[in-house]
C-alpha cells in the first residue's frame, strides 16, 4: 500500500484537518474517564494517528464550560496518511452517508478548502456499530496547495471528489 511519495505530493494537497467537537458530550457521566478515551480511540482508528486535545481557552457559564476543560480533538494528516485517509473518504465513505447526492460547491472556500462533515462516526468501516459506546460528529478540512477557489475546485474533481456541478 506504500506509495512513491512523489505521487503524494504530486496530488496537490497540503494537509488534512479532522476535528470532532465533544463540548455537547461533556454532560454525560463519567465523561473523562469513559467517554473521551473512547472517542479518543476511534479517531485514532479512524485517521491511524492520535488526536490533540482542545481546551477551552476561557469559561463560559451559558455553556457549561470551564478554562481548561476538553471541548474538542483535532488530528492534521500530512503525506501518506494523509493520502491514505482521503481515498478512504472519496472512494468508501461518502458514498455509505445515507442520502448522498454529492458535496455543495458552497463546501469550498475562497482559499480553496473543502470543508465537509459527518453526523457520526459509524459510517467509517473501521468502527463497528455494536462495539460503539459514542455517537460523535467529524468535521474533515481539506487544504489543497493551490490558495484559488477555481484551480481548487478543479483539483477537486480531478482527485475524484463527488462534488456537485453547480450551486443551488
Amino acid at each position: 500500500m506504500k506509495k512513491d511519495m512523489s505521487t503524494i505530493e504530486k496530488t496537490g494537497l497540503l494537509k488534512i484537518v479532522v476535528n470532532a467537537g465533544v463540548g455537547k458530550l461533556r454532560s454525560m457521566q463519567q465523561f473523562d474517564d469513559k467517554v473521551l478515551p473512547e472517542i479518543q480511540k476511534e479517531i485514532a482508528i479512524i485517521t491511524g494517528q492520535k488526536p490533540a486535545e482542545r481546551k477551552a481557552k476561557k469559561s463560559i457559564a451559558t455553556f457549561k464550560v470551564r478554562e481548561g476543560e476538553v471541548v474538542g480533538l483535532q488530528v492534521t494528516l500530512r503525506k501518506q496518511r494523509m493520502h491514505d485517509f482521503f481515498t478512504k473518504v472519496v472512494n468508501i465513505v461518502l458514498p455509505r452517508v445515507k442520502d448522498f447526492r454529492g458535496l455543495v460547491l458552497s463546501n469550498v472556500d475562497h482559499d480553496g478548502n473543502l470543508n465537509f462533515g459527518f453526523r457520526d462516526q459509524l459510517v467509517f468501516p473501521e468502527i463497528n456499530p455494536e462495539k460503539s459506546k459514542v455517537a460523535f460528529g467529524i468535521q474533515v478540512t481539506v487544504v489543497p496547495k493551490i490558495r484559488d477557489r477555481e484551480k481548487a475546485i478543479a483539483l477537486y474533481r480531478s482527485l475524484g471528489v463527488p462534488l456537485m456541478r453547480s450551486e443551488k
